[in-house]
């Protein structure tokens, strides 16, 4: 296995990491920062994708805005009551246990059934900022001063 697979596996593992912590916390402090795990991870991976200027993106506008946003309201919103206990259907809990085990056969089927050994052809370029910032001031103009 090379150091590119390796990598890839472990931003992979980064993101399900994250996505996990949302799911199972019963905090929405510490999913708040499972989404932010889950957030910076999707970067790395456009990184190692070679779209540095989407990475900088998801940083800049989810991570350091939405994601901020959404802990501003956590924090600035009203606790509801404590002594109220919540009742847990059981209804609710077979339909989101049969639908996740539908999904996660669906995915593993999806996954056993892909040729892997494929190999594209695509090159990776250093950097795509350059020329999104010469495309928007020649080409795009017009368009990029409107917006």
């Amino acid at each position: 296995m090379e150091i590119t697979h390796l990598i890839f596996i472990l931003f992979s593992c980064f993101v399900l990491f994250g996505a996990l912590m949302i799911l199972l916390s019963n905090n929405v402090i510490y999913a708040a920062l499972g989404l932010m795990i889950c957030l910076l991870g999707v970067a790395a991976i456009f990184v190692f994708a070679g779209a540095d200027f989407l990475a900088v993106t998801q940083i800049m506008v989810y991570v350091g805005g939405v994601l901020t946003l959404m802990i501003f309201g956590i924090m600035l919103s009203k606790r509801p009551d404590l002594d109220q206990t919540s009742k847990k259907s059981t209804t609710n809990i077979f339909v989101g246990s049969l639908t996740s085990l539908v999904v996660g056969g669906g995915l593993i089927a999806l996954l056993t059934n892909i040729d892997w050994n494929q190999q594209v052809g695509l090159e990776i370029q250093k950097s795509t900022v350059s020329k999104i910032g010469e495309q928007l001031l020649t080409n795009y103009l017009l368009p990029f001063e409107i917006i």
